[in-house]
């Protein structure tokens, strides 16, 4: 499976954020989407996500040779500030989405997934407005554990988490990547690093791949910090 970008555009006014990303995206591996704040990171999910309409361009699954149009779905997205119901217990949230999406198979006792997700036995029926913000992201994230979308957009998911939370979440997303395809966002280098499979620069609005066998060499992180520096001129 690969997911296809295909000369996407897109424009708020006469500002061009993403102006011609053409990329391919291929399953079993974890994409570092690295880019300053502001480079627009958030603005190529949300038009994956169909959260905001884009200018122009095109993406797509291609499955054995077969193009597939993606279905909401197909898509998981976690940002980095989550949002649940909070007048819900976690357990009653769990129970509440597998209710209302009748189509999924093979769904575990809602204990495996909170033991998976490493969420305290005394946690899972309080209120989700009295869950740390670590545990609110890992809500969100379970929920893309028990549907299984083959695209996971992951917004700077770890940049609020403290240091115990994150590597857990980390270890979360090498063990998901399997079967699917793994889109991370961040601006911290090293987190890329330590987690993705490949990084990929979103720089002055397009997407340029980084060769990570030579990242721990002084000269390259130069490169991709300074072509970082540069997105302020474009």
């Amino acid at each position: 499976m690969r997911f296809v970008i295909d000369h996407l555009v897109k424009s708020y006014g006469s500002k061009q954020v993403l102006k011609d990303v053409d990329f391919t995206f291929e399953e079993g591996r974890i994409y570092g989407l690295l880019g300053r704040n502001g480079s627009g990171k958030t603005t190529f999910f949300n038009c994956i996500n169909r959260d905001v309409e884009y200018n122009s361009g095109e993406f797509y699954f291609e499955i054995n040779g077969q193009r597939k149009d993606p279905e909401p779905e197909d898509i998981g997205y976690v940002v980095s500030a989550p949002v649940v119901p909070e007048f819900m217990t976690g357990r009653e949230f769990l129970k509440f989405f597998v209710e209302v999406h009748e189509e999924l198979t093979d769904v575990k006792p809602l204990d495996e997934y909170f033991d998976y997700m490493k969420i305290a036995e005394d946690d899972r029926d309080r209120l989700l407005r009295d869950y740390s913000h670590g545990t609110k992201n890992k809500m969100q994230m379970l929920l893309n554990i028990i549907a299984r979308p083959p695209l996971m957009l992951l917004d700077e998911p770890l940049t609020t988490l403290d240091v115990v939370v994150a590597e857990e979440m980390k270890d979360v997303f090498r063990k998901q990547k399997e079967g699917r395809i793994t889109i991370f966002s961040t601006h911290i280098l090293d987190v890329a690093v330590d987690l993705c499979d490949e990084i990929v620069l979103l720089n002055h609005g397009r997407l340029e791949k980084i060769d990570i066998n030579n990242l721990d060499d002084s000269e390259m992180k130069e490169k991709i910090i300074n072509a970082l520096k540069d997105q302020d001129d474009d």
